[in-house]
């Protein structure tokens, strides 16, 4: 997890990269991703209160943004060039904000909410490590759902 709470810098080239479960602190990101996808969990109680800020530099990109379900995408600051979108099916809320800001080329933000958030981070292999990991330690997993306490044992229901 980063620890500072300053801006985190995520850069990717030619590459997926995955930041899911609880693994910042931050408020503030610098996403630059070159024909690459970053796939960035905003669900953590750990991130404080307030806007999120996301300057972003895509080019041939896709960023997805794993959001609860009451979030507020701001898009207004994109630059677009060439073809470019942010696709949104919930529309916008009332609860945390997250502004978008930077250059886009030829790029897509996808914002996943709720149960569909839950499901793109339980199809990844991160989520088959904390599964094991909380199996041996006898915890939770965090990764499919960061706002779970990852110390909480499981119970079978009766």
């Amino acid at each position: 997890m980063s620890d500072e709470a300053g801006e985190t810098d995520i850069f990717a080239d030619h590459e997926v990269v995955k930041r899911l479960g609880r693994w910042t602190i931050a408020r503030d990101f610098a996403i630059r991703a070159p024909h690459s996808t970053v796939v960035m969990d905003l669900r953590s109680p750990e991130i404080p209160d307030g806007v999120v800020t996301a300057r972003v530099d895509l080019h041939r990109a896709t960023l997805e943004l794993l959001v609860a379900d009451d979030t507020q995408i701001d898009q207004t600051r994109i630059i677009w060039m060439g073809r470019g979108r942010v696709t949104d099916a919930a529309g916008q809320r009332r609860g945390r904000r997250i502004v978008l800001a930077g250059s886009s080329a030829d790029s897509e933000v996808r914002v996943k909410r709720g149960g569909v958030a839950i499901l793109a981070a339980m199809v990844t292999r991160e989520f088959i490590e904390d599964a094991k990991t909380a199996h041996r330690a006898g915890g939770s997993t965090t990764v499919d759902d960061p706002t779970r306490d990852p110390n909480a044992t499981w119970r079978q229901p009766e």
